[in-house]
């Protein structure tokens, strides 16, 4: 048992040979990984996942976006739930670390735990989010925006991927749609550790930093028309470009 105030420390070989064993499921170029949500890899990889939540003794639950809560109890029954995690699903040409680190360092975190007898007030929960990457489904962080209520989870389900296969068909299939409502679930507090996918902390020699801003986006599309005309020969006052 740690004493108190105590500079606590992971085992980071532990947590090393859980990203390289997750990286063999899917793997990419050049060592990378092509894990995209709901694929058959990324089943696969939920499955390791949940067997190691179990091994560590949490308790797994799965709301109907498919979202895996892996939840260590704590002491306080009233007190709410601290999350931890990030998403496991990939680019076609992903890294091994890129959401998978923020899943696998907060299991890690949990393991840490067990290993050196410390209890917590609040519960403890581990998350995977479906979809944060929105590959395969547009847009990205689909299953995360319907449990914060920014989209309903019928649009959601009706997402389709390049092939036209549906979101909500794909959950079925791989046999990840769980009972939980999505959203029902009360938070204290929500940690996401995640590698820099910038040259920021490199440049200024910085191993790690905290978030103060997040990337805004803004889809729009644009229909431009015009009409055809030979670019040599057609005086400028006279062309209709669609440019």
């Amino acid at each position: 048992m740690s004493a108190p105030g105590e500079n606590l420390r992971i085992n980071p070989d532990r947590l090393w040979d859980s990203l390289m064993e997750m990286a063999k499921i899917g793997p990419g170029v050049a060592g990378g990984n092509n894990r995209q949500t709901l694929t058959d890899a990324d089943a696969e990889g939920r499955a390791l996942f949940q067997k190691w939540c179990e091994e560590a003794g949490m308790t797994m639950g799965v709301d109907t976006m498919g979202n895996m809560f892996a939840t260590r109890a704590g002491e306080d029954p009233d007190a709410l739930p601290v999350y931890m995690g990030s998403h496991l699903d990939t680019q076609p040409t992903g890294g091994k670390y890129d959401g998978v680190l923020g899943v696998l360092g907060a299991l890690e975190a949990v393991r840490s735990m067990n290993d050196l007898g410390i209890k917590t007030k609040h519960p403890i929960v581990v998350t995977n989010w479906t979809n944060e990457e929105g590959t395969r489904f547009a847009p990205a962080m689909l299953a995360s925006g319907v449990f914060a209520g920014i989209h309903t989870q019928d649009w959601a389900y009706d997402r389709e991927d390049a092939e036209g296969k549906k979101f909500g068909d794909e959950l079925k299939r791989v046999g990840w749609v769980g009972d939980e409502e999505v959203g029902a679930r009360k938070m204290h507090a929500m940690f996401e550790l995640h590698i820099e996918q910038g040259p920021i902390l490199e440049a200024e020699g910085k191993d790690i930093g905290v978030v103060t801003h997040g990337q805004g986006l803004s889809w729009t599309q644009v229909t431009i028309t015009g009409k055809d005309a030979h670019t040599g020969s057609t005086p400028m006052p006279m062309r209709k470009n669609a440019g």
